[in-house]
């Protein structure tokens, strides 16, 4: 128990670290910042926190505001420490980064210059992280459930090298505006919480919010994929 404490403390100081300068917009009442007291409470208190060490070491701020589903993606495929590409002004080390993760290959699923203009959806999430050597799952949350939704990613964040994404409308949890994509770190059972590692961290902090909230925020339609709702990724490496 104490070394889990260490862990998650390190992890803390690792993801607290990189935001604690960042002028985030207010959040709504019902969503409690990681920040704060309670927030930091929530994380000691969570019996489902797995995957928030390998996250948080490796939490990124999407490089523009159509990308959080690529850097959502990037950090997955780090914490996993999958084979990644040489980066050249790193040499001779590796790593994924927004740039070299995206390539003519994945130009087949979503072409660059699409992406650069609307983001991704949920199936183009899936279709990318399937490139690689992960076993992933693609659940729309209309074609789910609350309870199917809780206890599948609650199952992955509390597993070594599991991951959850979720693809969720912004504005229906309070926040502003539109669709979002971003990883999931860790739940709360006592309070049905779960923690998003938002990858907009220019825009707003991690929060920690409701099941019910955010599967409603999932629940949503997303014009640019025919009108299926958003939803949530399970990945395994």
């Amino acid at each position: 128990m104490a070394r889990m404490r260490l862990a998650v403390l390190i992890g803390a100081l690792l993801l607290l670290g990189g935001a604690a300068q960042a002028q985030t917009l207010p959040l709504p009442e019902r969503l409690i910042d990681l920040r704060s007291e309670a927030g930091e409470q929530l994380l000691q208190d969570s019996d489902a926190l797995e995957a928030f060490v390998p996250l948080s070491a490796n939490f990124l701020t999407q490089k523009n505001q159509a990308y959080c589903g690529v850097a959502s993606i990037v950090m997955v495929l780090n914490a996993l420490q999958l084979p990644a590409p040489a980066v050249p002004e790193y040499d001779p080390y590796r790593t994924f980064t927004q740039d070299n993760v995206l390539d003519e290959k994945t130009d087949a699923i979503l072409p660059r210059e699409v992406l650069a203009k609307q983001g991704m959806t949920l199936d183009e999430l899936g279709a990318l992280l399937g490139a690689h050597p992960l076993e992933v799952e693609v659940h729309h949350a209309a074609e789910a459930s609350l309870e199917a939704f809780r206890s599948s990613a609650r199952d992955h964040l509390a597993r070594d090298g599991h991951f959850v994404i979720v693809n969720y409308l912004r504005k229906a949890i309070g926040q502003e505006t539109g669709g979002h994509i971003s990883p999931l770190a860790a739940y709360d059972a006592e309070t049905d919480r779960f923690l998003i590692l938002d990858v907009s961290r220019y825009k707003y902090p991690p929060v920690w919010v409701g099941a019910a909230d955010l599967f409603q925020a999932m629940n949503t339609t997303d014009k640019d994929n025919e009108n299926k709702t958003r939803g949530y990724v399970l990945i395994r490496g």
